[in-house]
């Protein structure tokens, strides 16, 4: 159990004030979801449902996850997103009102008096894993489906369903109604105001109802207090976008905001998110997937100026690494897969070795088997780590760049990687110019 987990149960210090103003700033507070009964809940013929390329062996990939809760918790305040649940249902009205919203949402209104019954820990419990259908008549008895409430494969993937930019938080509209429930959950934990301190913004809210407005956190990357970058692709659309850009107007903040939007192709699904083909590693530097980031495609780059609370400029610009330079954030790329082969790059890309997570400025954790990503890393004056032998969080000041690589055989087959697995709360400043 995580400190930070303990204190939760115990009724420690809380509320959290969040706050994020970069994706490399050195982290203080992340959610995490160790993938429990919810990932073995699956046959095969739901692994497109769910979302994934294949069914997971749990035990193994629990035992990879181990190695990223255990690094996390040695730099950061690390809170499991099912104790948060609890802490929320555990206010009457608070589990009313989620209990009703998911039983409305997912047609299933004739079981909100079983669920409103069950005890903080179970309903929470039942809500990530799954409830097993009633089988008390014949249409029950016929249909195929053995779950009323479906488990929540992808939910250990915290990133997609709520984000936190500077001091807001934004939920995510999911693109698959399978992670519906993800985004109710993550929006009564943040509107607790027993465990954060934050505003939220929904696109479902009843005063500005976007259904349109698709956004997933995978998409979204703040690259500075006053740059965001946005993927748009199938999990997030033109208008989730307007929807960012319409929240930056009403805050009516003086100066200059930009928003740099990437296209992404729809296929393979291994560009889902603009953080599968671009990450940041440090003030200076990014992981790109190159045929995409860099080459000449028919994706386009969009920089979105945003003047004291109005949209004053849109225009194209060459690619999004010229785009941010304009910015005055200057990248170099190191290349997913490395230099030498496409056909290397293809394959690491696939396996998430776009997809870092930054815990400090040049300090970044990824799957070890990306062999040639990991090999780019070091050849940049990056030492590479086995999470195995980070026994202290002294272990990972010693360097100035390092990346933490946990094993993946298992997590990387739900389709996402070390990134897609965190959800920052709070980030210390960044010197840029330090």
């Amino acid at each position: 159990m995580t400190a930070s987990t303990a204190a939760l149960r115990g009724g420690g210090a809380m509320p959290l004030t969040v706050e994020v103003q970069s994706e490399i700033g050195e982290l203080e507070a992340v959610i995490i979801h160790t993938p429990g009964a919810e990932v073995e809940n699956m046959t095969p013929k739901h692994a497109q449902r769910a979302l994934y390329s294949d069914i997971l062996n749990l035990p193994l990939a629990q035992k990879e996850y181990a190695q990223i809760e255990q690094v996390l918790s040695m730099v950061a305040q690390t809170f499991q997103l099912k104790d948060l649940l609890v802490k929320v249902l555990e206010n009457h009205s608070e589990k009313v009102a989620l209990v009703e919203r998911i039983c409305r949402s997912e047609n299933v209104t004739d079981y909100f008096d079983d669920l409103i019954n069950f005890s903080p820990n179970k309903l929470a419990t039942c809500l990530i894993e799954g409830l097993p259908a009633r089988i008390d008549n014949l249409t029950a008895f016929l249909n195929d489906d053995y779950y009323a409430l479906f488990p929540l494969y992808n939910f250990y993937f915290t990133r997609d369903a709520s984000m936190v930019i500077g001091r807001q938080v934004l939920i995510g509209q999911m693109a698959n109604r399978v992670r519906l429930r993800e985004s109710l959950i993550m929006d009564a934990i943040f509107r607790n105001k027993k465990l954060f301190t934050t505003s939220v913004i929904n696109p479902c809210d009843d005063d500005v109802k976007r259904p349109e407005a698709l956004i997933e956190g995978g998409d979204v990357l703040v690259a500075r207090d006053d740059v965001l970058l946005v993927g748009n692709g199938s999990r997030t659309s033109s208008q989730g976008i307007d929807f960012i850009l319409s929240q930056l107007c009403i805050r009516r903040e003086e100066g200059r905001k930009y928003v740099l939007v990437q296209q992404l192709p729809d296929m393979p699904e291994s560009f889902i998110h603009l953080d599968m083909v671009f990450t940041f590693l440090d003030k200076d530097a990014c992981m790109v997937f190159e045929p995409l980031i860099l080459e000449d495609n028919r994706y386009e780059t969009v920089l979105i100026t945003v003047d004291n609370g109005r949209v004053a400029r849109i225009k194209y610009v060459p690619d999004l690494l010229s785009g941010l330079k304009r910015l005055g954030i200057d990248l170099e790329p190191l290349i997913c897969g490395g230099r030498e082969d496409e056909w290397t790059q293809e394959r690491e890309q696939w396996h998430s070795g776009a997809n870092f997570f930054a815990f400090a400025p040049g300090k970044v954790i990824s799957y070890a088997r990306n062999l040639h990503t990991i090999d780019e890393l070091a050849k940049h004056g990056f030492e590479v780590i086995p999470a195995s032998a980070v026994t202290s969080k002294a272990a990972l000041k010693k360097p100035a760049r390092c990346v933490v690589t946990i094993d993946g055989s298992e997590l990387p087959r739900g389709g996402g990687g070390a990134r897609c697995m965190t959800m920052p709360l709070r980030r210390k400043p960044v010197k840029w110019n330090a």
